[in-house]
This record gives C-alpha cells, structure tokens and sequence, in this order.
C-alpha cells in the first residue's frame, strides 16, 4: 500500500496500561518503540517493555508528561519519526499537534484544527447543529459571569449539568440538583477545569434523568472516508467516570444503530477529522438521542469494539498516520458476539471511592484456576507484581476484557475473570466490580448513567459473612499452616498435630472493619482424626464435615458437607480472600492467640485517607458547624474529595493551607465536638 508518510520509530507520549497497549501493536508491524518516563516511573512496566526510554521530569505531571517541549525533545533525541498520545495528558492538546508537525514529527491523531473544533465544547454544540446532530438544550455561550450562568440554568430547569468547556474524563462537572446548590458546584468544577486543563469557562446542559451513554466508535482517512464501528454502552459510572463498557449497546435496533452511526461519522466530517474517534449520545428511553461531545482520540474502552469486530484499533491510528486509506469499507464491518471491559482502579469503594497507594505484592489473572483456559480474556495492564502505586496519577491499573458468543455467555466470563485477578499489596474496586457485574438489573438490562447511584443500597450494603464463610476460610488457614509446617520440629508445631491423636486447631477469624469499627472475632474449632483425610469444623454452634483439595493454580475445591464449591483462594497478608464468579470473602486471619489480645485501632475521621494536596478549607477556625459540613477539599489522582464534619461541633484549627502536600494518615484538623473535648 502506498504510503504519503513514514516512519519506523515510535513514540508513546503516556504512561502505563495505554502506553504498554500501543507499544504492542507497534512492535507488531514492525516498529521500535521509546517510552518516557517521569522520575516516579523510572522503573514502570511501559518503560521496562520498551525499546529505548528518556526521562522527562520530575513526578507531577505537569513537569513531565505535559511538558510539550519535554516530549519533542525526547522524540527528537530517540529519532522517532512519530508520537501516540495515548489518551489523557496530551493526546487532545492541538499546541502539541502543531509543535510535532513544526518539529518535522508525525503526530498519530488528528489535525490541531479537528481538537480545537471539538476541545471547545460551547463552539462543538455549533457545529454539530450545523451537521444535523441532535443536541440536548443547554446554554454554551462565552459570557461566563456567575450571576448570569445562574439564571441561564434556571431557565432550563433542574437538575442540570455543569460541564467545562475545555473538559473531559469525567473532569469539571456536577450535577445541580436545585438552585441553591449552583454556586458551590459551580465553584468546584471550576477548580477542577482550572488544575485539569487549564481553563474555567463551562456550559450548563439539561440533565436527562434516567438516559443511557452510548458512544460510537469513528474513523476517518486523509482521503475523507469516514466509517464507525459500531457502538458501546457506557451507561454504569461513578462521578461520570466509567465503570464498566460493553458492546455493542444491548438492546439496539438496526436502525437506531445505523442512525447515530451515521450521525457520528457527519460529526467527525464535519471537522475534517482524521483517525479514530469516539462521538458520545445521551440514549433517552423513548429512542432519542443527543450528541454530548467528541473525544478527539483513541479510548479506554476501545478494547470491546476490538473483540467484536475483529479490528486492531491502533494499527488502524498508525497506517491511518502513514496516509494509507481506511482498512475496511462500512459494508465490510460486522458484529461477532458480546464484549465487556472492567476497570480495575486502586481505590476503596467502601471508603467513597478513596484512592489506594502502595506496592503491589501480587498482580496476576489465574485464568487455569478459574477455569478459563481458551476463553477470550484480554487484560491490558500497566503494572505488575512489585510495582508501586503512586498518588501521581490515575489510579487505573488494569483493563479485564472479555467476549463471549452473547452477552449472558460474556457476562459469565467476565464473572468467572475477576474472580481469577490476585491482586494484592492495594486496595482496588475488585469486590466492587464484582456486585456490579452480578447485580440483578444490570443483567436485566435496566441501563442508565444513574445506575450505581439508583442502586446504592445493595451495591454497598454491608456483607454478612455465613458459618460457611467462615469455615471455608478455615479450611484455607489449615492449608497454609499444614504448608508452613513442612519440615518443622514436632515440638515446634503449631498446626495441631499429635501423634496418634486428634488434631485439635483453633482458628480465630474476623470481618475487616469497614467503619473502623471493631469487628467480632469468631473462632473455628477443627479436629481431624489420625488417618482421615476429613475435618470436623465447628463454628458459631454449627458443625461442619469439611475438606480441602488444592487444583489448579489458585483454586480449591472446598467440600462442607458434600457441598463441593470451586474458589480461588488467595491470600493478603494476613487477610484470606475466597473468590467466586458470585463474589469474594475477605477475612482477617487472626494468628493463634493474637485475636483474643489485638488492639484494634480507630481511624480518626481528620486523618488523610490518601496522599494528595490541600485544594481549599470551606471554614473558618472557630466557626460551628453541623454534621455532614464539608470542611475541606483535598485533591489526588486527579479528583477531589471533600472531607465532613462526623458530628456537630467546631473545628479548632486546620494543620495544613490550600497547596500543601499531605501524607497519608497525616493529622489534618483539630475538631471540637459539642460539649465533648478536641478531636484529631
């Protein structure tokens, strides 16, 4: 195929999953690859994976990352003859679009002019009236005075939503429930506009109530063909970043298919866009649609259009930036089957959705132990075991894809999948992903962006831990102690072993405390009879005939009274994990008599949950305040969290300003119950 451009060195303008993805296709057709690197990513996985790597800068991304000249400088000093953004940092920034095509370098995207049309979303909603897309009503003009912002959404009618003009990622935007809460969400997503893309203008858009987000997936050519394939529901999110994403959209007619592809490729042409897009449609549910805005590049839940069509998306960006036309004609794409992709994120779902750092001890799929061997399971990570997770950046860690011959035989896999990730060493949404993959209405197709709110109350309704819980997780302590012992002195045993006589062990176990409250400590006693490969197990005034048979990689069949259940057993340090497509139990393994001695300790509600910045303090010392108050505003991983008052009182004084740097577990104010003493 004739090509008008060429190049035979690549460089990725990104970092983990995204960066280690493209990388993959790259070496693929026959391209070298050269990664850059911040300092806390010296020895990040993209960076190990690839050809050659130059370090940028320091951690903050806006000293690495972002820094345009930072990245042509590395491009130039590796002789890549091309860059791929990724998504996120750069990737929509047409400063650097231009800067590459100044510095004589291919840029894998599209034209400067084409993120301009559509990185202004007010000057988009134009133009995409001008193409004949249908758009929701919304204010999207320049004059950006309070006061007027204020009365253009009265006029709408609440609820709305705030967006930033310049915004993306589920960055700068709220949804105002009524007009007394408009200023302070107002105040917000400025804030966050500001630090995330520079920029604070917004729009206001009406907030239809229960719709579906359905994206589709486009591709044009410098010759001016344009084609989508096809589309994906991204309807389950949490603070309008997604969760879950499948295709193609359950439930689709043809002809609504059809309809907004054809509406997303006038979109894309109506920019003279180049390379591959997505255009994203709020799905109401009598059948309409409204275009909500362009992402002018490649996505993280591009994975599921790839299993489905067949296509490898990237090699299409990269023979697209050669100048050869598209690979497929419109008539020549089709559908196989059903994809879904999990975003697994380190972060603690049972803590607001916190942030997670650390060091991850463990970090693999036991796709044998789950029985998953020859299915099609894709996980597009940027970690592996012994990676440490910094509060840098996105806390994403992993992608889990999977296909199946239609969504219920998808839905399956990607069950059977998650419970098969070991993930240890960070918290992550795993558990979490978990009950929304099994949760009764999303089976049943009962789609829309409100999805986890509506559902809150069985997604995080507290877990009861049965009898078999506990003695399943018994039977995997006995395992390990049996393990440990081999070799050991007799006299040194501590697995209950007698000679000629019963084995009698007492294993404490205990929920971990999701309040920081103390949890009961419940004791499993087990006896097993010389000879007998069974044990006795009793629990809570239950009795058990229990046994455990080790399978194939984390797996264990576990037999309570000739009920056989297939699990996957894995361990945290001294927290077990049984997981099942159903689920996952986590027990806290209190070592012989630690658990009758153990000081459990209260976490204070003024402690830092995470390592982040100091964003803004909403009270003043001294002032009252009632429960539920928001008193300050940290930032991290490029989200805010507000911290509350737990109870009525005043807050005696702050220990850190807006801008400081604060440590996890760093004591954050000091905070005067009424008619209590100061709490810290």
């Amino acid at each position: 195929m004739t090509r008008t451009t060429t190049f035979d060195t690549l460089l990725v303008a990104n970092r983990g999953e995204i960066a280690c993805r493209v990388m993959r296709t790259a070496r693929q057709v026959g391209l070298k690859t050269v990664a850059v690197y911040s300092d806390a990513d010296a020895n990040a996985r993209h960076v190990r994976e690839a050809d050659a790597a130059i370090r940028i800068g320091p951690a903050p991304a806006r000293e690495s990352y972002l820094d345009i000249d930072a990245v042509i400088s590395a491009a130039r000093r590796a002789g890549a003859g091309a860059v791929h953004p990724g998504y996120g940092f750069l990737s929509e920034n047409g400063r650097f679009v231009t800067a590459l095509e100044e510095a004589g370098i291919t840029f894998v995207g599209p034209p400067a002019s084409a993120i301009a049309a559509m990185g202004d979303k007010s000057a988009a909603k134009a133009r995409m009236a001008n193409a004949k897309v249908p758009l929701v009503p919304g204010y999207h003009g320049d004059d950006q005075d309070d006061a007027l912002l204020r009365s253009e959404a009265d006029k709408i009618g609440y609820p709305v939503m705030l967006k930033a003009s310049a915004g993306g990622g589920g960055k700068g935007m709220r949804v105002v429930e009524s007009g007394d809460a408009f200023q302070a969400a107002l105040d917000g997503c400025r804030r966050e506009s500001s630090a995330a893309f520079g920029d604070e203008r917004m729009l206001i858009e009406k907030y239809l109530v229960q719709p579906r987000h359905v994206e589709v997936q486009v591709f044009c050519d410098r010759q001016g063909q344009g084609v989508y394939l096809f589309e994906r529901d991204c309807s389950v999110q949490r603070r309008h970043q997604k969760v879950l994403e499948e295709a193609p959209a359950p439930g689709m007619p043809p002809a609504l298919r059809e309809a907004m592809g054809s509406a997303a490729v006038r979109a894309a042409q109506e920019i003279g866009y180049v390379g591959a897009g997505t255009v994203e449609f709020l799905l109401d549910a009598d059948g309409a649609f409204y275009f909500m805005e362009m992402n002018t590049r490649l996505q993280v839940e591009h994975p599921v259009t790839e299993m489905i069509t067949g296509q490898d998306l990237v090699e299409w960006q990269l023979r697209v930036a050669m100048g050869e036309p598209l690979p497929c004609t419109q008539e020549a794409l089709t559908i196989t089957g059903h994809s879904f992709e999990a975003r697994l994120y380190a972060e603690d779902p049972e803590q607001d959705f916190l942030p997670a750092t650390g060091t991850l001890t463990r970090f693999a799929l036991d796709l044998e132990g789950a029985g998953l061997d020859g299915a099609q399971v894709r996980l597009d990570s940027g970690v592996e075991s012994g990676d440490v997770v910094s509060m840098h950046y996105d806390p994403m860690l992993a992608k889990l894809i999977v296909h199946g011959v239609d969504r219920d035989a998808a839905l399956a896999t990607l069950n059977r999948a998650l419970a098969a990730l070991d993930v240890q060493g960070v918290v992550t949404n795993r558990a979490f992903l978990q009950r929304l993959a099994n949760h009764p209405a999303f089976k049943n197709l009962e789609l829309d962006t409100r999805f986890i709110e509506r559902h809150e109350a069985t997604l995080f309704a507290p877990r009861s831990d049965t009898n078999e819980d506990y003695a399943s997780a018994a039977l995997v302590a006995l395992h390990q102690l049996a393990g440990e012992q081999q070799g050991v002195s007799p006299w040194e045993r501590h697995d209950g072993f007698r000679l000629n006589a019963p084995r009698r062990v007492r294993i404490a176990l205990q929920a971990p405390a999701a309040t920081g409250g103390d949890e009961p400590v419940v004791t499993v006693e087990g006896l097993r009879q010389p000879g007998d490969a069974h044990w006795c197990l009793a629990v809570n005034g239950q009795t058990f005939t229990a046994s455990l048979a080790p399978l194939a990689g984390n797996a264990v069949a576990i037999t309570l009274d000739g009920h056989r259940r297939r699990l996957q057993a894995q361990r945290d340090g001294n927290v077990l994990v049984l997981a099942s497509p159903q689920g996952e139990t986590r027990l806290v393994w209190q070592r012989l008599d630690a658990a009758n001695h153990a000081a459990h300790e209260v976490q204070s509600s003024f402690t830092a949950p995470m390592h982040g910045t100091v964003v803004a303090l909403l009270v003043d010392p001294g002032a009252s305040v009632e429960k539920g108050m928001p008193l300050m505003v940290m930032e991290a991983m490029k989200m805010e969290h507000t911290m509350t008052a737990p109870l009525n009182g005043s807050v005696a004084s702050f220990h850190f300003q807006p801008g400081d740097t604060v440590s996890q577990g760093d004591v954050l104010l000091d905070f005067a119950a009424a008619d209590q003493g100061a709490l810290k």
